[in-house]
């Protein structure tokens, strides 16, 4: 990566304690997930934030500890596996009107022991029968009722903040947080969380303190001895199932859907809990925690050793720990993969529609002529390709719509929807119904094709309302680039349904031009190369230290680049790693608005004019400026349109927004990108962060250079890391006998 030169010197704004608020006090809002290093600490609007830094996804347990205690009997094997094929038969006749099968784990129902046992058996290696993997004999049960004429079914709403309490309810709890010495000011949550009678479940189980964002275990200890005094103490089985459901709801924040229950395990024994194994068992028992172990019937039966042999002749259970890990997970996570992997299951059985193959031939590129033939042959379709190929998705829906087809064009984001034009509309307003085609009587979509850019961002909950609102017949084309940071929400549906290969992929072969576009290739491929900038279209500025950068940055944005490029202050967007941290978005927002709208922030912080980043939901970002505020509270201009954020959401949902993190600007671009890599920036860097900040500029990216070779360490050795999910598992055991396509 060439330096072409550095900028002359500017006045410096000052910087900003980037430190996060202490205590239980709710974080202010983003549109990123936990992103890994540090201890993630949860916003109101229930994203993760950390001190300074925005890692890839990392781990949300990760301590070691000891292995599963004890055997099983067969017997007790036997219950998990009749437990478990029970709670199939029960999703199967729930999913019976889309008529497709759900493979997935099972809550647990029967003793808690028994069924604890099974699962220590399995993630033991004790000997579990064989014989155990045959059909049980049928159980006769009573048939369901039929089921009444359906009626049309409401469109359903995406996620948002959870809605406000009744006075008497928010009244009522903070009386027993003041009790038990908590902030008063959590009231509006937790009679929001917990509902109506939040104020008598704090005190019959205080450890609920924790289903509130941003409420940490020992901020709930100490609540709890505040109300219980010596009837309280860490082994408290409250207690351990509250931890099992803080630990997955954190996890969560982090992008995983569930979690191996042995790593719940250790990380119980880390925050003192005497029992962990009890712990686990009593949150399976009271339903707080579902326990799943997909596929474990195929890894027992089809699987071999590694000299060959078949696995009947090895250690079943050996086999099973290493290829079926026992996953623990919440109910609406787990509810979304299964909903969203019969879904598409529903679309993979699409059949083809030959009238496509004209609007084929007069394609704008080979690669659109290829992209539109496999949405006419199959009802699901995955493209992938950087800004550039964003094209030929649009020249598809463009030729669908020449042909008479009802189809769509939906992006992740305002910013995303301007560079598509009028006929584009935004996820989150087509499932709201304020954008796109509206609903059919039965609340689907009305449209035949829905084209889906941005997918890497899709969480699976967002990317199940969209698959459950197709109607019978629709075909659904997901397109993104996989080199980019993945959703700020739970799961990473693009990237496993790319890893399972049950559906056509087209590889775009449009290279995005220029020498940005030239060197955000190379970092994709894991290459940080020098490329050629004749007309300064990259510039690397070296700093010594975080002042520096914040320095540097403020001199960028305000005075270079609009003096090199003829574009408005306002057209430059500054990315950096995290909120917290001397040279954060926080330090760098203060010191930018000193220098480009100063102002007393009269608003809460805020001037008329402010350029802003507004969260009305979690992992969606829309830009804008501050307008006025008033009793009803704070007026913004977005791109969406005139905006009022209620005075009590201001501080969790909006920030200043000239800085950014990487996840915000997924999926969004710039004519103009600072990004500000700050000596304390190395650990939090990694390539698909990389990918993802260095290709936000279109005609320009200035990179504020202070981690000398982090930077090509990164893009060349620390990928995405891992996460925890079920789709990919559930998706092919539906689909296990159609043919993989290449």
């Amino acid at each position: 990566m060439a330096d072409t030169g550095e900028h002359p010197a500017a006045e410096a704004g000052p910087s900003a304690n980037g430190t996060d608020a202490a205590g239980a006090e709710a974080s202010a809002a983003d549109g990123t997930g936990a992103e890994g290093a540090g201890e993630a600490e949860a916003g109101a609007d229930g994203t993760a934030e950390t001190d300074g830094t925005e890692a890839d996804t990392g781990g949300a347990v990760d301590a070691d500890g000891k292995a599963a205690e004890g055997g099983a009997e067969v017997s007790e094997a036997a219950a998990e596996l009749a437990a478990q094929r029970e709670l199939r038969e029960r999703i199967e006749r729930r999913k019976a009107e889309k008529g497709g099968p759900i493979a997935a784990g099972a809550k647990l129902s029967g003793q808690a022991a028994d069924l604890l046992a099974a699962v220590r058996a399995v993630e033991s290696g004790a000997p579990v029968d064989p014989a155990l993997l045959s059909a049980p004999a049928p159980v006769r049960t009573a048939a369901p009722p039929a089921a009444p004429a359906r009626s049309p079914a409401p469109a359903p709403a995406p996620r948002s903040a959870p809605p406000g309490a009744a006075p008497e309810a928010v009244s009522d709890v903070r009386a027993v947080l003041a009790e038990g010495g908590a902030p008063e000011a959590l009231a509006g949550q937790v009679a929001a969380v917990l509902g109506e009678r939040a104020a008598d479940a704090l005190r019959e189980d205080p450890w609920q303190l924790l289903a509130v964002p941003g409420v940490r275990p020992e901020q709930a200890d100490g609540f709890a001895r505040a109300l219980l005094g010596a009837a309280c103490g860490p082994g408290d089985e409250r207690r351990a199932a509250a931890l099992v459901g803080w630990l997955l709801e954190r996890a969560a924040l982090q992008g995983h859907t569930a979690l191996e229950a042995s790593s719940v395990r250790r990380a119980l024994a880390e925050h003192a809990v005497p029992e962990p194994d009890e712990a686990v068992e009593h949150a399976i028992a009271e339903g707080a925690v579902l326990l799943f172990q997909d596929g474990l019937e195929e890894g027992l039966e089809g699987a071999e050793t590694e000299n060959g042999t078949s696995q009947e002749h090895a250690d079943p259970a050996v086999a099973a720990e290493a290829a079926v890990p026992v996953l623990l997970g919440l109910d609406r996570y787990a509810l979304a993969e299964e909903s969203l992997a019969d879904g598409l299951a529903r679309l993979v059985k699409t059949g083809p529609d030959a009238s496509w193959e004209e609007a084929a031939a007069v394609a704008p590129s080979p690669s659109a002529a290829e992209l539109i033939r496999a949405a006419s042959g199959h009802g699901l379709v995955l493209h992938t390709g950087g800004e550039a190929a964003r094209a030929e998705p649009a020249a598809l829906a463009e030729a669908a719509r020449a042909l008479g087809v009802r189809a769509v064009l939906a992006v992740h984001s305002e910013n995303g929807r301007g560079r598509l034009g009028p006929e584009a509309v935004t996820v989150a307003g087509l499932l709201a119904g304020t954008e796109g085609p509206g609903r059919d009587e039965d609340g689907r979509f009305a449209l035949d094709l829905l084209v889906v850019l941005d997918a890497p961002q899709l969480d699976v909950e967002t990317a199940a309302l969209l698959v459950e609102s197709l109607p019978d017949g629709a075909r659904l084309v997901l397109g993104g680039d996989p080199g980019v940071l993945w959703s700020a929400g739970a799961g990473r549906v693009f990237a496993d349904l790319l890893a399972a290969r049950v559906c056509p992929q087209i590889a775009s072969r449009t290279p995005d031009p220029g020498p940005v576009g030239e060197l955000v290739s190379g970092i994709g491929i894991g290459e940080l190369n020098q490329v050629e900038a004749p007309g300064r279209e990259v510039v690397i500025v070296p700093v010594r230290d975080a002042g520096e950068a914040v320095h540097r940055t403020v001199q960028l944005v305000a005075e270079s680049v609009p003096r090199a490029f003829g574009t408005a202050a306002g057209e430059t967007q500054v990315i950096t790693v995290g909120h917290g941290g001397a040279a954060g978005t926080r330090a760098l927002n203060a010191a930018l608005k000193q220098r480009l709208n100063p102002g007393p922030g009269r608003f809460g912080g805020f001037d008329p004019g402010d350029r802003i980043a507004y969260v009305p939901s979690p992992g969606r970002t829309l830009q804008g400026a501050v307008v006025s505020a008033d009793q009803d509270g704070l007026r913004l201009d977005c791109e969406s349109g005139e905006v009022t954020v209620p005075r009590e959401r201001v501080e969790s949902a909006v920030r200043h927004g000239w800085a950014l993190t990487a996840h915000q600007a997924a999926g969004m671009r710039w004519p103009a990108a600072v990004v500000v890599l700050p000596g304390d920036a190395a650990q939090g860097l990694s390539r698909p962060w990389v990918y993802t900040a260095f290709g936000r500029g279109e005609r320009h990216l200035s990179v504020v250079h202070g981690v000398d070779q982090a930077l090509p360490h990164a893009v060349a050795t620390i990928p995405s890391q891992q996460r925890t999910t079920r789709l990919r598992p559930l998706i092919e055991g539906l689909l296990t006998p159609a043919a993989p396509h290449p």
